[in-house]
């Protein structure tokens, strides 16, 4: 299966990259990194990847899922219309749709949280409220196909839970319900 994993030009944050890329790499997905424009994007800490897609060209129909990775650079997809149609796209084809620390923002102000569960970075939550989203006090939750994780504390179990969704719907399963994890500070 093939993901998108969506980053900042400038100042993701390396790890949200990172960690759930080898999470769903090692699972025997294919991840695929686009950008506001394809070419060189640079972390916070200053690793460096190559984003072979611009938002414009993600057509979500050809990928099984979408990831945006956060980090303050994150801030600048908030109300970027590309970012918006494909979290839109994606909902709607019924695909994975994930985001990590701010970039769960991106998917309140496109509107594909109202009434879903989900969690942010401590300091966004408020967004999530404004955009009708039901804010949880976790790490990570899962909300159907919905993945959000609330920073770069959680980059690994966010990873473990992407895999663990894509891997429930090859198989053809629900995802069993299991109690919400404890609450965590970031």
């Amino acid at each position: 299966m093939d993901i998108v994993m969506v980053v900042a030009q400038r100042e993701f944050r390396d790890e949200e990259l990172i960690d759930p890329s080898r999470a769903l790499e090692a699972a025997g997905h294919t991840v695929v990194v686009a950008s506001q424009v394809a070419g060189l994007c640079t972390g916070v800490h200053g690793s460096t990847v190559l984003a072979t897609l611009g938002l414009e060209e993600i057509r979500p129909g050809r990928f099984d899922g979408v990831v945006f990775v956060g980090g303050p650079g994150a801030r600048s997809l908030f109300d970027d219309p590309a970012a918006h149609r494909l979290a839109v796209e994606t909902v709607q084809g019924n695909k994975l749709l994930g985001a990590i620390c701010l970039a769960p923002v991106i998917l309140a102000r496109a509107g594909v949280l109202t009434g879903r569960r989900a969690t942010v970075f401590s300091s966004e939550v408020e967004e999530l409220v404004r955009h009708q989203a039901k804010p949880q006090r976790q790490g990570v939750v899962v909300d159907g196909k919905l993945v959000t994780a609330a920073g770069p504390s959680y980059a690994k179990e966010f990873g473990a839970s992407l895999v663990e969704v894509l891997g429930l719907e090859q198989r053809g399963q629900p995802r069993p319900a299991r109690p919400n994890s404890p609450e965590r500070h970031h």
